[in-house]
């Protein structure tokens, strides 16, 4: 199987969600290596109270998270469509999905040829897609920065798997009816990054720092106006240290790079371990009564 392939499983295969810790064998950025020498991990623990033990689920099992294999109409996208259908990345994902969440109602996964830089979750079908030219956009903005052709494609891989948990978030929260009190498209953000942080080793914090390297240059692709800040999304400026945020509080001695090299305000940081101790403890709350046994 190519790195590609493998790049792609990690995409898809972070359906696990909640179910198991996965840790991924590629080489991190120096960074990341530099910074993981200082300290062990040190994360916030996942709480099991009466209220979030399987044990105690009462929800109806009654959904399925099913795969819908669509035309791709675009032949630049065909090798990314050959690969998904050879390896049933989708089929396994909505597997493991199935094995370790109730689902109330069908969600069905679909990664296509869209005509837009786009991913979303559809609540008229209850559908998350991962649109190909969405893929095609990440690799050109890294290789625009400078990025290998190599690194460049594992990067956008890595920020795919971000925005992926982003709606695979935006569907939980309308499968379960989960009570959001702010903005929907941050607690989506946080949710991927909870996932990607606790879930996911040191593979999910490459997928929340591509991500948040993506932001960054997007945020400086075009000029702030009208419709930038009346869109539902966060300012991408806002989601670059929103992300660097998650990983810093998650444990600021492994990843005190973040703050040396200035990358986020002093003032800020020293808030981040508070915020990401919330999320964490928000989304365990949340998700635990539809883990199942």
């Amino acid at each position: 199987m190519s790195r590609n392939s493998v790049n792609l499983i990690y995409v898809l295969a972070i359906l696990l969600i909640i179910a198991c810790a996965c840790r991924a064998d590629r080489d991190s950025d120096q960074n990341l290596q530099d910074a993981a020498n200082q300290a062990e991990t040190s994360q916030v623990p996942l709480k099991n109270n009466a209220d979030t033990n399987p044990a105690n689920n009462t929800n109806n099992d009654s959904g399925d998270c099913k795969v819908e294999h669509m035309t791709v109409e675009d032949p630049r996208f065909l090798e990314f469509d050959r690969q998904v259908k050879q390896e049933k990345l989708l089929e396994k994902a909505a597997g493991k999905l199935n094995s370790a969440l109730i689902l109330p109602d069908d969600i069905y996964l679909r990664t296509k040829n869209c005509g837009e830089i786009n991913a979303f979750y559809d609540p008229n079908d209850a559908s998350v897609t991962v649109c190909y030219e969405l893929m095609e956009h990440f690799y050109k903005a890294f290789r625009s920065a400078g990025v290998s052709e190599e690194k460049a494609y594992d990067k956008m891989f890595d920020a795919v798997q971000f925005v992926f948990l982003h709606e695979i978030g935006h569907a939980l929260i309308d499968q379960y009816k989960l009570p959001i009190t702010a903005n929907e498209e941050d607690a989506a953000d946080r949710c991927s990054s909870y996932i990607n942080l606790e879930e996911l080793g040191d593979e999910g914090v490459r997928s929340v720092l591509a991500a948040a390297a993506a932001f960054d240059l997007e945020s400086k692709t075009g000029a702030l106006n009208e419709r930038n800040l009346a869109d539902e999304h966060l300012l991408q400026e806002q989601r670059f240290y929103n992300s660097l945020c998650m990983i810093y509080g998650s444990n600021p001695t492994k990843h005190s790079n973040i703050l040396t090299d200035g990358h986020l305000p002093k003032d800020r940081a020293a808030r981040c371990p508070g915020e990401y101790e919330k999320t964490v403890e928000s989304w365990v709350r949340l998700l635990g009564p539809w883990r199942k046994k």
